[in-house]
């Protein structure tokens, strides 16, 4: 996934040069080392290395197998990762024309069995006709009102199955936005100015990750 243009508030993340964001690497699973290009476009900077990798380390046995959905896609690396992890469909929205096709050609490259593109607004698609998923990564841009509208067409338009994960970032020196009363909180942690999270859908279950 892409981090995009946190505009308005200056997040103090620092801007990579577009030579230095145009490649990415898929850090495990039977794509492991393959490189991900993605469109050099003004905001789009990759999740970091070890950002990644500790979601999936907290993901665990719940990517295989799993129905997952990429919003605000961006590079696509989390749906990319998660498919080269195991899962058995991903869905990507991603809004910009250039980034989409990017990722269709990447997806067609690397023989992806189940897996999609939709070129669109990403409030749009989720006020669309639901399909359920296990597992959702949720990025949409800071200092917008994007994230807690996602979070509540998400969980009331049927687009999360019970005890569904949900991956969500935000910046860190903000307060935590409004988030659905039935997602429990699970893991956090911070990388620079970067909060990232992940809640379960309903009451915790035997298979679900626990804090540690």
């Amino acid at each position: 996934m892409a981090f995009r243009d946190k505009s308005g508030g200056g997040v103090a993340v620092p801007v990579r040069r577009a030579s230095q964001a145009r490649v990415l690497r898929i850090i495990g699973g039977t794509w492991r080392g393959r490189k991900l290009r993605f469109p050099a476009s003004h905001g789009l900077r990759p999740t970091p290395d070890r950002v990644r990798e500790t979601l999936f380390n907290w993901l665990g046995g719940r990517v295989h197998g799993s129905r997952c959905l990429d919003l605000f896609a961006g590079s696509g690396a989390l749906g990319l990762e998660a498919l080269s992890r195991g899962a058995a469909h991903a869905s990507f929205v991603e809004r910009d024309v250039a980034a989409a096709r990017e990722l269709r050609a990447r997806l067609a490259e690397w023989g992806a069995a189940d897996a999609r593109v939709e070129q669109a607004d990403a409030v749009t698609f989720l006020s669309g006709a639901a399909s359920a998923f296990d597992l959702v990564f949720l990025d949409p841009p800071f200092d917008s009102d994007l994230l807690p509208r996602s979070a509540a067409l998400l969980e009331h338009g049927g687009w999360l199955k019970p005890g569904a994960l949900i991956y969500v970032e935000y910046a860190a020196r903000s307060a935590a936005p409004p988030l659905p009363g039935a997602w429990t909180a699970l893991k956090a942690k911070q990388a620079g100015e970067v909060g990232y999270h992940l809640f379960a859908r309903a009451a915790l279950n035997a298979s679900t990750p626990h804090e540690t």
